[in-house]
């Protein structure tokens, strides 16, 4: 039998717990106990420890309570998602809609690594209000980052684009609803639903278009 080279090379006290544990480990430990059916809200110090087989001084280290600790996995699910649209960007092509290609990404993401985005899928509607404000916080940064993108292709392509911030803040909001939805749906469902949400996404893009020159834009 292979030595265990947790047991070689991490410090472990007397109760054969670690005594020394690094924040990612911890933050790692966390995503997977997650699931359909767990949020964060619902997760407890004392669960997170055995699974890291960390002594409760260690965690102490790193975060001052669980709800630190949620926040920062908010943060991180933030970051991942932002990233998604970084590798859009590069992936579109001009024979490949930019639409089409940023919601494919979504889909891909969130069959490969669900726990990450099921984080900012579940917690903004779940969560604490901590949670919830954490939530909004990566929204807004998305909303942000997508704003300039829109308002770039809209200047390149001379369309214009009415309200680019609530047309930014309509796709997202958007996509992340259907993102919960998916997270429940069987994976074969998925090509439906990427289908889906790119006319819609493509709805309130050409609508917000039109709006910007129409002379009245009373519903």
């Amino acid at each position: 039998m292979e030595p265990d080279p947790l047991s070689a090379t991490t410090p472990v006290n007397v109760s054969g717990r670690r005594a020394s544990i690094t924040r990612n480990e911890i933050l790692e430990a966390t995503l997977g106990l997650l699931g359909p059916h767990r949020s964060l809200s619902s997760l407890s110090l004392r669960e997170v420890a055995r699974a890291t087989n960390m002594a409760p001084n260690s965690f102490y280290r790193h975060f001052s309570n669980m709800d630190e600790l949620a926040i920062a996995l908010i943060d991180q699910a933030g970051t991942a998602l932002r990233g998604i649209i970084g590798d859009a960007r590069r992936r579109a092509t001009p024979d490949r809609n930019v639409v089409r290609t940023s919601v494919e990404i979504f889909m891909e993401q969130l069959r490969s690594s669900p726990q990450l985005l099921h984080v900012l899928l579940r917690e903004g509607s779940v969560g604490s209000t901590a949670f919830k404000q954490a939530v909004e916080r990566e929204l807004r940064f998305f909303e942000d980052e997508l704003c300039s993108d829109l308002k770039r292709l809209a200047h390149i392509r001379n369309t214009g684009l009415f309200e680019p911030e609530l047309t930014a803040k309509a796709i997202t909001r958007l996509v992340f609803a259907m993102g919960s939805i998916a997270m429940d749906l069987p994976k074969e469902q998925y090509a439906l639903l990427t289908d889906q949400i790119s006319i819609m996404v493509r709805m309130i893009i050409v609508g917000s278009q039109t709006m910007s020159t129409a002379k009245d834009n009373r519903i």
